[in-house]
């Protein structure tokens, strides 16, 4: 009934119909001009896995890995967070089909969620690219919580996180 493939195919499709609102959104945000107090900047999925929503948020970080706040009363800078892509579903199953689709899931997990992360990496490079990031001075990472490694939007590949704070 499920298959990878087809899983994977559907993600990418759903994911290509909201690249024009993250582009848009990335454009106004690269505007910004950013704190000299921020190293780096990562953009950080949510994803809520039972309802096939997604979120991406930007935070602005330091070298300590701690997220970099504009504290002071100059407005002519930024520094915090700034929503990328509101929820939005990255796949539909009906209801009657859920039970079958998380054994599916389950049984395919090992295979899945790295396919998955990749998709969701690589189609957001691809927004990323298209508004412009290249172009920003700042490292650029996008960051799935929790895990160990981040992929590097510039040099498209996953580093260690140990080498990004370094």
């Amino acid at each position: 009934m499920f298959s990878v493939d087809e899983y994977i195919s559907s993600i990418k499709a759903n994911l290509e119909k909201e690249s024009h609102l993250v582009v848009s959104n990335m454009k106004r945000i690269f505007t910004y001009n950013f704190s000299s107090d921020i190293d780096l900047l990562d953009f950080t999925p949510s994803i809520e896995p039972t309802r096939f929503e997604l979120s991406i948020t930007m935070f602005s970080m330091d070298k300590d890995a701690n997220e970099v706040f504009n504290e002071g009363n100059d407005q002519t800078v930024f520094a915090g967070s700034e929503e990328v892509l509101p929820e939005v579903e990255y796949y539909q199953v009906n209801d009657d089909q859920l039970e079958a689709f998380f054994d599916f899931y389950e049984q395919n997990e090992e295979t899945l969620v790295p396919q998955e992360q990749q998709v969701f990496a690589d189609w957001f490079r691809q927004c990323w690219e298209t508004a412009g990031g290249a172009s920003l001075d700042l490292p650029s990472y996008f960051v799935f919580h929790d895990e160990g490694t981040s992929y590097d939007l510039k040099n498209k590949q996953w580093v260690d996180d140990e080498e990004k704070w370094s």
